[in-house]
């Protein structure tokens, strides 16, 4: 079984960043901006009650310190100092989800922390000191330092596949700085046979092992929703809840 979730939230100040609101009855988790790639404390408020009125489950969306680049530049950051700065996102995140009676659900990295995390020990080291705090489940990748670290360290892994991300022949993701538009039906089928035999086709076309547990959709590609109606259509019969 798996279950969908989006990065959203990101919009920051009079700018918009996509389409929550329509997002919000196709997923299960919504993974919230916490102020450093996108979002501010009226977006961050607004998004979680739009998550509450959904019935949505919410986790924190931490980034590097990156606003103008949205997060997706990468930076050198020493390991106490990384955890602090998640740590003061969660943190923030939390006053929103205990002022709407929820609790958080998990914490994602985005961007290129995300990537960071995969592939640098001290980067996975640095999201689970962080983690630790508040003793909730970590979102990551399959056969990289996200599932190896987060597991040894005793958090709860939980395996995502991105519908509208592009694969390396490693298995890693390739992350860029805009979201091209992606077609639906071809997203839908990449997601079907992440969760039927665990693999997708990288970009040369070589089989690379993946985990599903958790099915992702950003909401900044230009046609999310679409892509999100396709994929839930498609993994239905699979599609739990729960993540």
């Amino acid at each position: 079984m798996t279950a969908m979730n989006c990065d959203m939230g990101e919009s920051f100040g009079l700018y918009k960043m996509g389409e929550d609101a329509k997002m919000m009855p196709l997923i299960s988790v919504a993974n919230v901006a916490c102020g450093f790639h996108g979002s501010d404390p009226n977006h961050m408020r607004a998004t979680v009650r739009l998550a509450k009125d959904s019935g949505v489950r919410v986790g924190a969306h931490p980034s590097l310190p990156d606003l103008q680049g949205f997060g997706r530049r990468e930076m050198k950051v020493g390991r106490d100092e990384l955890a602090n700065i998640v740590i003061y996102q969660v943190g923030a995140l939390m006053g929103f989800l205990r002022a709407e009676g929820m609790e958080l659900n998990h914490i994602k990295p985005h961007g290129a922390l995300y990537g960071m995390a995969a592939r640098d020990a001290e980067t996975a080291h640095a999201i689970c000191d962080a983690a630790d705090v508040f003793g909730v489940a970590l979102f990551g990748m399959k056969n990289t330092l996200h599932e190896k670290i987060y597991s040894e360290r005793g958090h709860r892994f939980v395996a995502e596949f991105y519908a509208d991300l592009d694969y390396n022949d490693d298995g890693s993701l390739i992350i860029t700085r805009e979201h091209d538009p992606v077609d639906p039906k071809t997203a839908a089928e990449r997601c079907l046979r992440a969760i039927e035999e665990g693999k997708t086709t990288s970009i040369n076309g070589v089989d690379v092992e993946v985990g599903s547990d958790c099915i992702c959709v950003h909401s900044d590609t230009p046609n999310a929703i679409e892509v999100a109606q396709a994929v839930r259509e498609a993994i239905l019969p699979y599609l739990n809840e729960a993540a």
